[in-house]
This record gives structure tokens, C-alpha cells and sequence, in this order.
């Protein structure tokens, strides 16, 4: 049997049917085949990405430190918002 058609260069529907397993190989090594009807590209196969992992939460625990106060109201702006309530405009 000859070398799977296509390397490279768009596969037509027949030879994709005749030669899937073969182009199902080439794509598990990462390789994008294109097939082709009457000449026009029409579909893509293409390798499927491993799924993202679960992002492990606390990795940085121990390297920074949060204030108790962190989320107090600042100074400069509790002034801003006093003055808008005091002077109706």
C-alpha cells in the first residue's frame, strides 16, 4: 500500500475513507489534516486538547500578608463623600 495521501495538503473525502485510521495516527501525533470535496477544503481534523487541570487554590500562602484593615474605608475618600453629603448641590 502507498504512503497516507495528504501529507501536507488537503485529503480528499475518498482517500480520507479509505485511509482513516491512518490519518486518525497522523492527527494523535499532533498533526492538523484538512479534507477536502471536489477540491474545497471542508473540514479540519485536528488533535483534541487535553482538558485545563484544576487549579490548585492557596499557592501562596506564607509569601504575603494581609491586614486585619485591608478593607477599611480610606481616609481620603470617606473626606470626599462627607463633603458631598454636607453641601447639597
Amino acid at each position: 500500500m502507498a504512503s497516507v495521501p495528504g501529507e501536507g495538503k488537503p485529503v480528499n473525502v475518498h482517500e480520507a475513507k479509505t485511509h482513516f485510521s491512518k490519518l486518525l495516527e497522523r492527527v494523535a501525533k499532533g498533526e492538523e489534516v484538512v479534507i477536502a470535496k471536489a477540491g474545497k477544503p471542508v473540514a479540519r481534523l485536528v488533535p483534541i486538547a487535553e482538558p485545563p487541570q484544576p487549579r490548585k487554590l492557596g499557592g501562596i500562602e506564607g509569601l504575603i500578608e494581609i491586614p486585619d484593615d485591608f478593607d477599611a474605608p480610606l481616609p481620603e475618600l470617606e473626606a470626599i463623600y462627607e463633603d458631598d453629603e454636607q453641601d447639597p448641590a
